[in-house]
């Protein structure tokens, strides 16, 4: 399915009228079932639905492994996302009783609180970078970010080890680019207690959380982090970086793992 649509418009540009042909994203509607029951539903770009099933699922904290997933199906025309998880009354009793908190704009959907947090591991790794390998690192990411630059209407989020981006995607919200790359990774069995996770849009505390149930170390972003990111940040041990532009960066915590 294609993820962006030709339309036609009027441009004012200097003090001129002109009839062009533009390009704009596609958004559709995705609900994720699992086991049988509506889980949710996601407004997103209209790819990668197996990777955004799997990846809200890990992000929530409902499968650790693999091996918790018996199927997947996803039907892409009508955005539906089907999976079935072996631990059926532990996923069960988990959401019993949940509310789901939704929010417009693209951003996230969540079950759980803030706080909820603290309940991760701390990340303890030894993944150290320079701060030019991550200079090269964002001029990589803006380079594959071929939707952005044509539409301006998504986001993007990859996962990477310090020198190549290992999976990329873009999409309206920011929260659902990061589910997409956390879920392929998760399929494809990654381990992510060394890798970094870039993200082009603002760092929120969900994001963090994202992360942190998954091991990820690092997390790199050329916009700015919340202040309960920071606080996050430090607690669950993750450097967190933002303002990632040109050769400047602002590291929030856990510094000494990026070198000079």
């Amino acid at each position: 399915m294609n993820s962006v649509m030709k339309t036609q418009i009027a441009r004012f540009q200097n003090g001129h009228l002109e009839y062009i042909e533009d390009l704009v994203v596609m958004e559709q509607p995705a609900t994720i079932f699992i086991n049988r029951e509506e889980l949710v539903t996601l407004l997103c770009s209209p790819m990668g639905f197996e990777y955004l099933g799997v990846g809200f699922l890990v992000g929530e904290g409902l499968i650790k492994k693999r091996e918790d997933l018996s199927s997947i199906q996803v039907i892409s025309d009508t955005g539906l996302i089907y999976l079935e998880t072996k631990n059926q009354n532990e996923i069960a009793k988990i959401l019993f009783g949940k509310r789901i908190i939704t929010t417009g704009c693209g951003k996230g959907t969540s079950f759980y609180h803030a706080m909820d947090s603290f309940q991760c591991r701390k990340i303890d790794s030894n993944v150290c970078i320079s701060a030019g390998s991550l200079k090269m690192l964002m001029e990589k990411f803006h380079q594959s970010s071929v939707i952005y630059r044509t539409t301006g209407g998504v986001h993007g989020a990859c996962l990477s080890d310090g020198k190549d981006m290992m999976f990329f995607h873009e999409d309206i919200g920011r929260h659902n680019a990061v589910d997409k790359v956390i879920g392929e990774a998760f399929l494809k069995k990654y381990d992510l207690n060394d890798k970094i996770l870039v993200t082009s849009g603002r760092i929120s505390s969900e994001i963090l959380i994202k992360a942190g149930r998954v091991g990820i170390p690092i997390v790199l972003s050329r916009s700015a982090p919340t202040g309960l990111s920071v606080e996050l940040a430090k607690k669950l041990g993750i450097t967190l970086i933002g303002f990632a532009r040109g050769n400047r960066m602002n590291v929030y915590s856990e510094h000494h793992r990026i070198k000079e």
